[in-house]
Formats: C-alpha cells, structure tokens, sequence
C-alpha cells in the first residue's frame, strides 16, 4: 500500500525542506540510480546514534562499490519527527533514505505527528542495540532485586533516560509494569542525549537511568556507573550484563536501526534498495561496524520489515497508553 502508486516524476519541496538538503537529482544524475547517488537523512543531530547509523552505511556502500556516491545530512529535532515530516514530501524520489529505529516509532505517537512510517516506503532493518539500568557507583542499590524492591517502595523516584517516547522511557514503563508499579506513577525525566543522561547520573539527580548500553560504556568501565541489567532477550557475549529476564524479570526490548524510502516509489526501486542493503549487510566493513558499535544484526527487508513495523506501532501504542501520556 506504501509504494503501489504510481511514480511521482515531478516533486516540489515544501518551504523549508532545504535543511535536509537533498542533492538536486537533475544535476547529480542519482534521481532515477540509486546505484550512482544516495542521499541518507539522519534525523538527529551529528554525533547521535541514528547519525552514527548513517554515517557508518554510508563507508560500507562506498568502500564496497556498492554506491558511488552517498551523503549523508542531518534534519536533528522531536525525536526524528521533524525529519520523518519533511522526508514525506519527497514523494516518489528515487535517491533518498531515512534513518529511523525504535525511537521514531514513539516520538510518531506522543509528538501526534502528520507523518508516521506508514507514509513511507519500508526498506530494511539491519541492527540491533540495547538498553541497560544503570545506578551511580555510590547507589545503594547493588543488584537489579533491590533496585526494584526500592522502586515498589516509592514509585516515585527519578528515572532519567532519553527524549518521551523513546526506547528508553517504554524500557522504564515496561520495568515498572513488571515490578508491579503502575507506569503512570513512574517519575521519568527526559533528557536531549546521552551524554546529558550520563551527567544527571554521575551528579545525583536520578536514583537510575536507563539509556544504550553504548552511551553508558565509558563510565560503567571506570567504576562510575553499575550496570544492573541490559534488555536483550539473550545474554549478549560482548557486554557482561546479565539480562533482565536471567534475573527473573520478563522484559525485553530492542533499539533496533533502520531505512526506509520515500512514499510512492516504483517497485522496482524499492527492490534495488533492498538489494543496496542486502549487499551492504554481507560486507567485511559493515560486519566490523556491528562489532564496533556493539549492534546485533538482525536484517528484515520489505513486507517482512513492514510487518514489523505494524507491530511496533501497535505495541508501542500500547505501552505509551499505559505510561498515561
């Protein structure tokens, strides 16, 4: 349903819409080639976790051959809405992807954005990090049963973690839930990044934060955080943290990473970025990425990938509701 209608050769940015700063494809010869230009939108800003994603597809298809040439521009605010709202506009052009993940997913919702994924082309899912709990290294809490133990006691007490609606603030929901807390009591206190999360921890302004595991990594290492558990469904052999489930807690959650397309593209396109990605996925380079970066492959492309996606709405919808927002 998302990409069945027929090509749009003519598209008029919106006001506006040069921020993304999408290459003219009449000048670069990308529009109609993917092969030959590809512009990757990052909704965030530079530095952040969905820009890393882009930057990181953007050596692997350019090393390989796979692309000749990718660029990748930022469109940061609202939990990538902003970007999602403008991407849309660029109905039918066949050189561009967005960023997007988990976080989208949830800032759709509680940002009541006009866009949503469904305005979009689903290309492919291609990795996978986590969250953990962590507490300062002066907690009292050394163990994830007395964390919640204290957390059943006062409901009340600071959780610190990234932007509403992101994985982060549905983690924290998911946790109160299975402590038998109702998620609309929880005090969670969003913050623009990581970096401010990991500030508000080592200074005592939350009793616990919980954020990607990566954005934790440094202080856990040198003994200022304590990691109290991570939301991989399985043990993970590169991050030492046992899971929440091993610990007697049934949760689990992914901060999956993907692309998606513009509405209204040819099948035929949507089949060549797939194949774009696929080739991407089987490189050395991008292997070398998911190792550095702590990501877990787990590719999906097309109708599988949008049958995912249908599902985290509908459970992301469900969680958010239970948060009370």
């Amino acid at each position: 349903m998302r990409q069945h209608l027929a090509r749009i050769v003519t598209v008029v940015l919106a006001v506006g819409l040069t921020t993304v700063a999408v290459t003219d494809a009449s000048s670069s010869g990308g529009g109609d080639n993917a092969r030959t230009q590809l512009n990757i939108i990052a909704p965030a800003a530079p530095g952040g976790g969905w820009d890393t994603f882009g930057r990181e597809a953007q050596q692997a298809l350019m090393s390989n051959g796979i692309v000749n040439a990718v660029r990748v521009r930022n469109v940061p605010g609202a939990a990538g809405t902003i970007g999602l709202t403008q991407f849309v506009q660029l109905a039918g052009r066949t050189d561009s992807l967005l960023v997007t993940g988990g976080v989208m997913v949830g800032g759709v919702i509680l940002q009541d954005s006009d866009a949503t994924l469904e305005d979009t082309t689903p290309i492919a899912r291609l990795a996978d990090d986590y969250n953990v709990l962590v507490v300062p290294a002066n907690s009292p809490y050394q163990t994830l049963d007395e964390f919640m133990a204290a957390w059943r006691e006062r409901p009340g007490m600071a959780i610190a973690g990234g932007s509403l609606g992101s994985i982060d603030h549905l983690l924290t929901g998911m946790l109160a839930d299975a402590a038998g807390i109702d998620p609309s009591l929880t005090n969670y206190i969003a913050y623009a990044g990581g970096g401010e999360v990991v500030r508000a921890m080592i200074s005592g302004s939350a009793v616990g934060a919980i954020s990607s595991a990566n954005d934790f990594a440094a202080q856990i290492e040198v003994g200022e955080l304590r990691a109290l558990g991570i939301s991989s469904a399985t043990p993970l052999e590169e991050i030492p943290t046992q899971t929440f489930i091993e610990q007697g807690v049934d949760v689990s959650m992914s901060n999956w990473r993907g692309l998606v397309a513009p509405p209204d593209i040819p099948d035929e396109v949507r089949d060549e970025l797939i194949a774009i990605l696929t080739e991407m996925r089987d490189t050395e380079e991008w292997r070398d990425t998911l190792d550095r970066n702590d990501w877990t492959d787990s590719f999906m492309a097309g109708e599988q990938f949008e049958r995912f996606l249908d599902a985290e709405v509908a459970s992301t919808e469900e969680i958010i509701k239970e948060l009370g927002q």
